[in-house]
């Protein structure tokens, strides 16, 4: 999560660091930890910088962990995102497919895992294969710093966006002009089957969806109508993609 809010600003992770607190140490949860971080790091391109861990009773029950980190990169001036003055009327957005979840609503999913007739070791069908419900929800967040930091680099990005808190729709604000707005097609990119089974399981409409949750794209590229096939083309070498809509200016009375 921390490098691909790095690329949100067009740039190259150099490093990251790690702090752990726990109730109590175990030796096994720990080295499972620095893997993953270090596997991580792999695909981030960046370093590892250092870490620490403390034991900390009185703030952690055993068997819980409270992981921080933060990561550092890079970018040239010129090259830095987004570049709201180059954003138009009908520029086209990439959606850059998802893991998963990608840690986002999960006290939801809490509450609907509560409430309904599964539990996390529960078998699940469709494109999740043999998974259990718990393994697709805890699926790894996608890190794009290989695929997109070339992309970015090409200078034919005017922005992206890391889909994190308030959903799918929740981000565009962030980099949008005030005088535009986005419009999103669904039938355009492949939704997992777990965004199904927690629409239906929750109860929730379209747009709590969007609000809440992913719905299956990871990150989104702003890019001219004229050039948006060949960045899909140039982003389809390392992810699945789609041309999942556009920039619209707000009409009058809008």
């Amino acid at each position: 999560m921390c490098v691909n809010d790095l690329l949100c600003q067009g740039a190259e992770p150099l490093f990251f660091l790690d702090y752990c607190i726990c109730g109590k140490l175990d030796d096994g949860v720990a080295q499972t930890i620095t893997e993953g971080i270090a596997e991580a790091c792999k695909l981030a391109g960046c370093a590892i910088l250092g870490r620490d861990t403390s034991e900390m009773a009185g703030m952690c029950s055993p068997g819980e962990y409270n992981l921080i980190g933060f990561a550092v990169g890079a970018v040239e001036r010129g090259m830095k995102l987004p570049q709201q003055e180059r954003i138009v009327d009908g520029d086209v957005l990439v959606g850059i497919a998802s893991s998963g979840l990608h840690t986002q609503g999960f006290s939801f999913v809490k509450k609907i895992i509560l409430t309904s007739s599964l539990h996390y070791f529960s078998p699940v069908s469709g494109d999740c294969g043999a998974q259990t419900l718990g393994e697709q929800l805890l699926t790894p967040s996608k890190i794009y710093t290989k695929t997109l930091l070339p992309v970015l680099r090409s200078g034919n990005v005017k922005a992206f966006i890391h889909i994190a808190e308030g959903g799918l729709l929740g981000r565009f604000s962030h980099i949008l002009p005030e005088q535009f707005d986005v419009i999103l097609d669904a039938r355009n990119w492949k939704i997992p089957d777990v965004f199904s089974w927690l629409q239906e399981e929750g109860g929730l409409s379209e747009m709590e969806m969007a609000q809440m949750f992913n719905c299956g794209i990871g990150a989104v590229l702003v890019v001219q109508k004229e050039l948006a096939k060949r960045v899909l083309k140039d982003v389809q070498k390392g992810e699945d993609a789609w041309l999942i809509g556009k920039v619209i200016r707000h009409r009058a009375g809008y």
